[in-house]
Parts: C-alpha cells; sequence; structure tokens
C-alpha cells in the first residue's frame, strides 16, 4: 500500500492494526518532502524533531495508552502562523526570521496531545495577508497541478502540501477566504469551522476578529476526525466559544434526500467565469441526483463584502502589527539613531510590501475624522451581511455555490494590482464577516494553459456551530463522486 496517498482515515486504520507504523510513516512524509523541495511548501523541516514524535506515539500505541487516539500517530503540518516550541515560526516575513516561541499554540497542543506528528511548518503569505502565496518573504508555493499556477493564499503551503501527499493533513488560518481559495485551487477540501470555535491563543494575529483556524484535507471525512480533538473552548482566549463537546463525525453518514440547499442568485453573476460556473452547476445538479432540493435566494449586500473586509481587517491589523517594533523580539535594524528611528527602519526593512500597505489603510481609516465613516460603517454593514445570512438560512440547510471567480490564476497576473487580488475573494469574504462555517470540496476543472486541469471548488456554507451537518452533506457529495481523490501527475 503507498500510504504517502492514503486518507487521515486510512492511515488512522492501518497504525491501529499494525500495519505501518509512525515512523514509518513519518520517515516517508519526510521523504517525499525533500524530493518535492520545488513546491517550496515547507519553510522549516527538523527530522529529528518528527521522528522523536514518531516514536513516542509508537510506544504509545504499543502500550495501548488510555490516551490513544484515532490521530495517534497520523502526520500533520502546521501553517507558519501558529506558534511553536520546536519549530521558528516567522509568519513567513523577514521580521521574524528565525524565531522561536516559548511555548505551542493551542491548536498545536491540542493535536500533540492527540498523538499526531509534526512534520514541519508551512509556507503562507505573510502574516496570512494575501490570496496567492505570492507575498511570502521566503518565496512563492507552486500548484501541484499546474507549476505555474498560484496555489492560493494565503494557505498556500498548506494546500500544496496536502495536494501533493507532502502531509495527509495541514493546519490553516482563514481570515477572509484563505482556507477554502487554496482549497478550491489545490483540488483538496478546506474547511473554516464557526469563528470561535477554535482557539486563537498563539496564532500569530491578523484581524482578530476574523482569523479563524481550520484545516486543509483530503476529505470531509478528514477533517471531521481532526476537528473531534483540535477544536474545543480555551480559557486563554478571550474569543473562544464556550461549549461541550461534539463530535463532529456524527453526520457523515446522513441522507440528503430533502436537504435545502440555498443557492444564492449573487454568486452567479458576470465575474464567474464559464468554466467554474459549469463545474458548480453539475456539482449542485449531483446533489439534486442524490435527493437535495436547491432553493433560490438573495443575500443582496454579499457584494459589499471586499469593501467591508478591506476597511475592518486593515483596521485589526494595524493594531496587531504595532508590536513588531524591533524592541522585544523579531528583526532589529543594524544601523539606527534614536529609538524612534529603530523602530522604523526595523520595521521598514521587516515588512513586506502588502502588509505596509494594510497597515497604511488600516491606520487611517481609525485616525480622526475618518473612523466614523469608514471604521463604523464597515462594521454596520457587517451587521447586515450577519443577518442576511441569518434570514437565508430559515429557508435554507446550508448555502452553495462558487468558492472563487476563476480557477487558479499564474503567478504575477494580479500581483501588480492590489485590487485585483482583493477581488478573488469575492464569494468567501461575506462568509467570514459573518464568522460562520463554510468549506471548500473538489468538484471538477476548469481551462489551464498547461494541461487543461486547473481544480475548481464548491464552497459549502452552514449556520452557526453547524459544522457537523455541514461535513455530513459534504461527505454525502464525496461518496457519489471521486474528484477528493484526483492526484496531481508526478505526485
Amino acid at each position: 500500500m503507498e500510504f504517502a496517498h492514503c486518507s487521515l482515515a486510512a492511515l488512522s486504520r492501518a497504525l491501529s492494526e499494525k500495519k505501518v507504523s509512525a515512523v514509518e510513516l513519518a520517515q516517508m512524509h519526510l521523504a517525499r518532502i525533500e524530493s518535492h523541495r520545488n513546491l517550496n511548501a515547507f519553510l522549516d523541516v527538523r527530522p529529528e524533531v518528527t521522528l522523536a514524535q514518531a516514536a513516542a506515539a509508537d510506544a504509545r500505541l504499543a502500550r495501548h495508552d488510555a490516551d490513544c487516539t484515532p490521530l495517534t500517530g497520523v502526520p500533520i503540518a502546521h501553517k507558519d502562523i501558529f506558534v511553536t516550541k520546536d519549530f521558528c515560526s516567522t509568519a513567513a516575513s523577514k521580521i521574524l526570521r528565525g524565531y522561536k516561541s516559548p511555548f505551542d499554540a493551542t491548536v498545536v497542543d491540542n493535536l500533540q496531545r492527540a498523538g499526531m506528528v509534526t512534520l514541519g511548518k508551512l509556507n503562507c503569505d505573510e502574516f496570512a495577508m494575501g490570496s496567492s502565496n505570492e507575498n511570502s518573504a521566503y518565496g512563492n508555493v507552486l500548484n501541484p497541478w499546474d507549476l505555474g499556477a498560484v496555489p492560493g493564499g494565503s494557505s498556500g503551503g498548506s494546500s500544496a502540501a496536502v495536494a501533493a501527499c507532502l502531509s495527509p493533513v495541514a493546519t490553516a488560518t482563514d481570515t477572509g477566504g484563505s482556507i477554502r481559495e487554496p482549497a478550491a485551487f489545490t483540488g483538496v477540501t478546506g474547511t473554516k469551522p464557526t469563528y470561535g470555535r477554535p482557539s486563537r491563543w498563539g496564532m500569530i494575529a491578523f484581524a482578530s476578529s476574523l482569523d479563524t483556524a481550520g484545516l486543509l484535507t483530503r476529505s470531509a471525512e478528514d477533517a471531521g476526525l481532526v476537528f473531534n480533538h483540535m477544536l474545543g473552548f480555551d480559557p486563554k482566549d478571550s474569543t473562544s466559544a464556550n461549549r461541550p463537546p461534539e463530535d463532529y463525525t456524527r453526520n457523515l453518514g446522513m441522507d440528503v434526500r430533502g436537504l435545502k440547499i440555498g443557492v444564492p442568485r449573487e454568486f452567479f453573476g458576470k465575474l464567474l467565469q464559464p468554466d467554474v460556473e459549469a463545474a458548480v452547476r453539475e456539482a449542485l445538479a449531483e446533489y439534486q441526483r442524490l435527493g437535495a432540493v436547491l432553493i433560490d435566494i438573495s443575500l443582496p449586500n454579499a457584494e459589499l463584502g471586499i469593501p467591508v473586509y478591506y476597511v475592518v481587517a486593515p483596521a485589526e491589523a494595524s493594531s496587531n502589527l504595532s508590536r513588531f517594533d524591533g524592541v522585544r523580539y523579531g528583526h532589529r535594524a543594524a544601523q539606527y539613531g534614536d529609538l524612534t528611528d529603530m523602530i522604523k527602519k526595523s520595521r521598514s526593512e521587516g515588512f513586506g510590501a502588502e502588509p505596509k500597505r494594510r497597515i497604511l489603510v488600516g491606520t487611517y481609516v481609525l485616525s480622526h475624522g475618518y473612523y466614523d465613516a469608514y471604521y463604523i460603517k464597515a462594521q454596520k454593514v457587517r451587521r447586515i451581511i450577519a443577518e442576511e445570512f441569518t434570514q437565508a438560512f430559515s429557508r435554507c440547510d446550508v448555502i452553495a455555490g462558487p468558492v472563487t471567480m476563476s480557477v487558479a490564476f499564474g503567478f504575477g497576473e494580479k500581483a501588480a494590482d492590489p485590487v485585483a487580488m482583493y477581488m478573488a475573494d469575492y464569494y468567501t469574504v461575506p462568509g467570514s464577516l459573518a464568522g460562520i462555517p463554510s468549506m471548500s470540496i473538489p468538484c471538477g476543472f476548469g481551462a489551464g494553459p498547461v494541461n487543461g486541469k486547473r481544480p475548481v471548488g464548491l464552497q459549502l456554507i452552514a449556520n452557526y456551530f453547524d459544522e457537523a451537518r455541514m461535513l455530513g452533506v459534504a461527505h454525502a457529495y464525496q461518496r457519489a463522486t471521486d474528484w477528493h481523490l484526483r492526484r496531481p501527475a508526478g505526485y
């Protein structure tokens, strides 16, 4: 059996049946990471740390420890937004080059206590700011389906690693679409839970009211298995939702006959490319064949998501990134006059163009005379968008539509036009502003200039704290189709 191509669920069974050891799995994936370094998906790999964790997992399994879980011994890789004690945590920025945290993020700690084995840290857009992974200070991540195409951002390293079978699962973060968009561009399953479900403790903050930890996996089933141990109340996080533990796999066998799927008419306008629309329409037709009912709904203010997001998120970023000043940690300029000069030069040298752009925009909208005109107004519209979703869910069980306007675009196509790049999040930002769970599942291919194949994702959106049903709806589609099983050539 080629274990590197197995789902997380299959790897869990193989470990429990002793068909493979955790050390063997770790060695196998480390070898693949080394042989596919051209993808630039990983920023920090430390085999000695990984193999020590794997050996400890094997010992737990051999002893049949009471704290063994279905995840014990399964490899995972973490987006470089989560701080880790044993690996560098840089947020893909020069300003944090070589930084090692004295503690693990809660998400990382939860999964390590469940027995998962860390393969390393994954590349991303700097401070998770971007839609293409072209903003990393450490180079572009390549899309395994087409090396000339972006893998999506900001979690491009996570999506590329899962698509290329370098890791069966990867953590990721979603602020405005940074899990769902890369999942769509690389043909994997990307899941963002309700804001507040996962702890933000130890996530390097971008926009605190939006940042949400999630997963890139091969299937909805895999996501549910990991969420069972990853999500939960964290008293260290003031935004953490204090809710009873759940089994996120409980609806994986659900029958979707009679399920009401809302289809927003605003998601199928002139911006949507024909090849993406065709794949999404066919996915919706598959749900109809499975017995679900499509309901026409309207989200009239969803189109305001982009302008609202690019007021709220930069405003919060300008506050969060003020801690990077060269005084306490991170990059410090080599030559400077006084303290003010040192801070200016350290930030100028350490931050890339996109964080600087968003800090400037955020500082402007929070400044005297503009706070009410921009920031307060944006927050009011944000509430209206959230209320429209709530009203829609009174008529339907889930909402479905496209994730992106087009298949993955080429490197450099949008880099010179920030507004065009921001529009890549058109379909994902509304759900992020509302804080509701959403995901992308592979549903076909669109046109690509190299091999005619660049993946397309179907977006599923659920009501607050309804992740289990959303995963069940996704799993029903994945039981009926094989798009999530397709692999890029050579991987």
